[in-house]
């Protein structure tokens, strides 16, 4: 059993959140939280569940109406969301990065721009001569 699993009846998840059971049953109507459902089509709620009514509470209590407490919960999903999928493209350009033949390294110019180089090779270095002379001498 993890925090996904649905294993709370309506009215045990309603008293974990503090909360009527007909809050929750609302709840579920304009989709804020969406409990799992047994063959008999009886609601299960998840510790995830239960958290996130709590949230709900919390932020009504702070005044935010039920359109804003859905937007800020689908915001903060896609967050979620997008923190996996760049966790997943690091990896894959790190993999890419170090499996790849004949990968690149970068390094910088004489002027401050990057320069793209072959692994292995070495920038040209400059070999003028530069004569600094204080003014008024």
């Amino acid at each position: 059993m993890d925090e996904n699993s649905p294993v709370f009846v309506i009215s045990m998840a309603a008293e974990l959140a503090g909360m009527h059971p007909q809050t929750l049953r609302q709840y579920d109507r304009i989709g804020l939280v969406s409990p799992g459902r047994t063959a008999g089509k009886s609601r299960r709620y998840s510790m995830l569940d239960v958290a996130k009514l709590r949230e709900i509470a919390k932020l009504s209590s702070d005044g935010v109406s039920l359109e804003g407490i859905r937007r800020i919960l689908e915001l903060e999903d896609q967050v979620r969301r997008l923190h996996t999928r760049v966790g997943e493209l690091e990896s894959a350009l790190a993999d890419e990065l170090l499996n790849r033949p004949g990968r690149r390294v970068f390094a910088a110019g004489a002027e401050g721009d990057v320069i793209s180089m072959k692994a292995g090779t070495r920038s040209r270095r400059s070999n003028q001569l530069v004569v600094w002379r204080p003014l008024g001498r």
